[in-house]
């Protein structure tokens, strides 16, 4: 009998997997939230839009599982810093393997883990970016360019991230893509929009299987084939190699060497 590790990594639907996780949270008592789903949809969006050279889902299942131990009252300050360590501790224990037990527990820096696995800055991403862009007790969400503005300058600060580059350039341009019908707003505002007016967990993953992915997934599919496109379009063969700016520094430096050797051959 396969375990609940094997079944859920030989999953590859996403909102079939979520619905998984789902049950195991009912059944374990684990923390799995409306939260959860946002995240790991930003975490989806990311590695498709960039098209980011990982295994996607062993990022994707580890993004629903990471806060497996997350505590909702922010004011236990002790099991913020541990819940990472202890989820990933119960996840050995129902069969993960031990690296997708090291991925879930650097979705944060509490236990100081080194070194870091690649999979785990794009948990890492999702999870501050995508918490900063909910409603919490003590505060609003921010707008998708504020919490870029944070995550780089004072969450990410001094802290090396492989992907926080692309990251930045992603949650811009995907913004900027906009969504609904008679509404129009940028595809991370439209995501917590929907968030928002779920009721529940399962009301949001069947928004986001049913509403969001394919609205989103058709628009970054169109916008490639328009890329394409007109990168097609503008090819010229006849093109010089270098722009008139390069080829002016290209010059400049030959000429030089030039006059250098005609100095020293007089010499």
């Amino acid at each position: 009998m396969e375990s609940f590790a094997e079944y859920i990594l030989s999953e590859k639907d996403l909102i079939a997997k979520m619905e998984i996780e789902y049950y195991l949270s009912k059944k374990q008592k684990v923390f799995f939230d409306k939260s959860t789903v946002f995240k790991t949809e930003i975490a989806r969006l990311f590695m498709e839009y960039m098209d980011i050279n990982v295994d996607r889902n062993t990022v994707l299942t580890a993004c629903l599982i990471c806060n497996c131990k997350k505590v909702e009252n922010p004011q236990e300050l002790d099991k913020i810093k541990t819940y990472a360590k202890d989820g990933a501790e119960f996840l050995r224990s129902i069969g993960f393997s031990e690296k997708i037990c090291k991925i879930c527990e650097e979705v944060n820096r509490y236990s100081n883990s080194q070194p870091r696995e690649e999979e785990s800055d794009i948990l890492e991403l999702a999870d501050q970016y995508g918490g900063m862009l909910l409603d919490r007790e003590e505060r609003i969400g921010f707008k998708p360019d504020e919490a870029l503005v944070l995550l780089e300058h004072r969450n990410l600060k001094d802290k090396y991230n492989r992907y926080i580059e692309q990251f930045i350039i992603f949650a811009k341009e995907i913004e900027e893509i906009q969504l609904g019908e008679n509404v129009k707003m940028g595809a991370l505002t439209k995501l917590v929009k929907i968030h928002n007016n779920s009721k529940d967990v399962k009301d949001f993953i069947k928004k986001v299987a049913h509403d969001f992915e394919p609205q989103i997934d058709k628009k970054i599919a169109d916008k490639r084939k328009e890329i394409k496109e007109h990168m097609f379009e503008n090819t010229n063969k006849n093109r010089p190699l270098f722009s008139e700016e390069t080829t002016r520094k290209i010059m400049g430096k030959l000429l030089l060497t030039k006059d250098k050797e005609i100095e020293e051959n007089e010499e």
